[in-house]
């Protein structure tokens, strides 16, 4: 069975595939503080929930955009699984041409995005990962990433409000039932949330103007994609294990190379 791990800023998801079917999927907090030893005897308690061991484990892959984690998550893959990882990074096999001025500069995220919704969807496409920030991935019907925009993320933008506010509080992320608030709780909700929808379609109008087209499909990913999604014109499809799956396909390719 493959191990996918995806390294992200605020959690790091884990994917475990038999062949192609996802089998289980764990979620927990990116903390630098912890220690591979940490790291590794979490993930194998959530393995002995699903009934499934360490050793059926075979094959590793990780993305991550956090490279201060990376020895960590790569050290404890070889002590736990007895296993060196594929990392997705330059020289690892995608099918995907970046069409970045600095290749190396995209995210691994983004890169393992693309490829999953090029390959499940077909192209041109737009992913929108909706992550602590928001990502929005342009993908040719050639397999070309043409280029990415980046804005906040709903939640970083919840937390910058409410850490350089006096009276505004945390609050839970869904949509009111009318935009007009009628307190505090139910304002916040209909800036972030209806703003937020209003951003996406404002920036997927532009792209298709700046691409020429009339219609795209356009694929939300990631925690809020599903509660954007609804008040969104423009997003076609929800997929909420698009990057564990892109995942499984990187890593059957850089196989069959080996």
């Amino acid at each position: 069975m493959l191990l996918a791990i995806d390294v992200g800023n605020t959690n790091i998801k884990y994917g475990v595939f038999d062949n192609d079917q996802l089998v289980a999927s764990f979620r927990v907090s990116s903390r630098l503080s912890r220690t591979a030893d940490e790291y590794g005897s979490v993930l194998v308690n959530l393995l002995a929930n699903r009934n499934l061991s360490k050793s059926d484990i075979d094959g590793v892959i990780i993305s991550s955009v956090i490279p201060s984690l990376n020895y960590t998550i790569c050290h404890m893959c070889e002590y736990f699984f007895n296993i060196t990882p594929i990392m997705v990074g330059p020289g690892v096999k995608t099918g995907l041409n970046v069409k970045a001025d600095n290749p190396k500069e995209v995210g691994a995220d983004i890169i393992v995005n693309s490829v999953s919704a090029f390959n499940k969807y077909g192209g041109p496409i737009v992913v929108i990962d909706f992550g602590t920030a928001t990502t929005f991935d342009v993908i040719s019907e050639k397999s070309e990433l043409l280029g990415v925009i980046i804005a906040p993320g709903i939640k970083t933008a919840l937390e910058g409000l409410v850490s350089n506010t006096a009276q505004l509080p945390m609050i839970e992320l869904d949509a009111p039932k009318t935009v007009i608030g009628k307190n505090t709780k139910h304002c916040m909700q209909s800036g972030l949330i209806f703003g937020f929808a209003g951003l996406v379609d404002n920036i997927l109008y532009k792209i298709k103007k700046e691409l020429g087209v009339d219609t795209i499909k356009v694929v939300a990913t990631g925690g809020l994609g599903e509660i954007i999604a609804k008040e969104s014109k423009g997003i076609t499809l929800v997929d909420r294990v698009l990057t564990l799956e892109g995942l499984n396909l990187i890593y059957k390719l850089n196989k069959q190379v080996q």
